[in-house]
This record gives structure tokens, C-alpha cells and sequence, in this order.
């Protein structure tokens, strides 16, 4: 994938910032605040999405950029621009936003829950840890080309596998 879509000044002249990208539904139980406060001021925070709980972070955290909804192109840009995928809910029970991130090969700090635990290599295609920052920095060091190349590993046939897999026969659970 290009990786020099962004319109944005981040990837030009000699000011360029690592980028840290969130994507999803932007409501409180995402734990975007985690994201929105991460002590890391030589980084630029993105947020993609939208919901409820936008405008008051956008009044509270002004140094972080909010683009709104995106679809297709532009969204796989924000993913392939990103520098670091950061998924900050400990609630959702997969998570299909940080396989779209790995496929742009764009490595994923998570916390170490139920989803990331399920899906993020730990040192080839992110890094879980309750110390967010702690995980974006390690990830900064990961290849992207090998992120893309482990990513496959969640095709669709590969998905249905998992499934069949942990299938129960009730015929012969009783």
C-alpha cells in the first residue's frame, strides 16, 4: 500500500512526527481518553470515527486531530499512514479495526485483554502492555513490511478454520 497519501503536513519537509492512529465508534466505553492524555507530545494523535463522545474530546484534548467518519480509500490511508494503531478498549471481544490496521501493516498497541490478546503477535505485529506508551514505543522499532506478512494470517478461510475449530458437537458434550 502507499504510504504517501496523507495531504497532511505530518510526512513532508523535515518536521515529521510519528503518527498514532484510533479508529472506531467514538464513545466513553472505548477508553479513548487513555489514547487522547498518551504523554508522548513528539507523536500526532488521530482519531477516526465518530459518536457521542467527540465533542467533549475534542474540547479536552485539542492537540489531538479528529477526522471524522472514513471509508475506503481514505480510510486504508489513515492505516497505512499511521506509524502506530493504538487500541485502547478493554471491553470489545475482537476488534476487526486492528486486523485492518496489521493488513495496511501498521503495527498495534493494545492492552493485554480478551481481542488484542487474540490477534497481536507480541514483537512482530505489536505489542500488548498497560503501559500504552510503553507498547507505542516498542512498536515504532517493528518492520511494517513483516506486520503486512503476518497479517495474513486472518483470511477469511483462516477465520472460518478458527471457527469450525472450537465448535462443540452437543451430540457428544452430553
Amino acid at each position: 500500500m502507499d504510504r504517501t497519501y496523507f495531504s497532511s503536513s505530518l510526512r513532508t519537509g523535515s518536521n515529521v512526527r510519528p503518527v498514532l492512529l484510533s479508529v472506531g465508534r467514538v464513545s466513553k466505553e472505548k477508553g479513548l481518553d487513555d489514547f487522547c492524555r498518551l504523554d508522548m507530545p513528539w507523536c500526532h494523535k488521530i482519531i477516526v470515527g465518530d459518536g457521542p463522545y467527540r465533542a467533549e474530546l475534542e474540547r479536552r484534548y485539542p492537540t489531538v486531530e479528529f477526522v471524522g467518519a472514513q471509508r475506503g480509500l481514505e480510510l486504508a490511508s489513515y492505516y497505512a499512514q499511521a506509524d502506530v494503531f493504538v487500541f485502547t478498549s478493554r471491553a470489545d471481544t475482537f476488534g476487526v479495526v486492528n486486523i485492518e490496521a496489521l493488513a495496511c501493516g501498521t503495527p498495534v498497541a493494545a492492552y493485554p485483554v480478551p481481542g488484542p490478546i487474540d490477534i497481536v503477535e507480541s514483537g512482530v505485529t505489536g505489542y500488548l502492555d498497560w503501559n500504552l506508551a510503553h507498547a507505542v514505543e516498542r512498536c515504532l522499532t517493528l518492520d511494517r513490511d513483516q506486520v503486512e506478512q503476518a497479517s495474513r494470517r486472518w483470511t477469511w478461510d483462516a477465520c472460518w478454520r478458527i471457527f469450525r475449530d472450537n465448535l462443540v458437537d452437543i451430540n457428544r458434550a452430553q
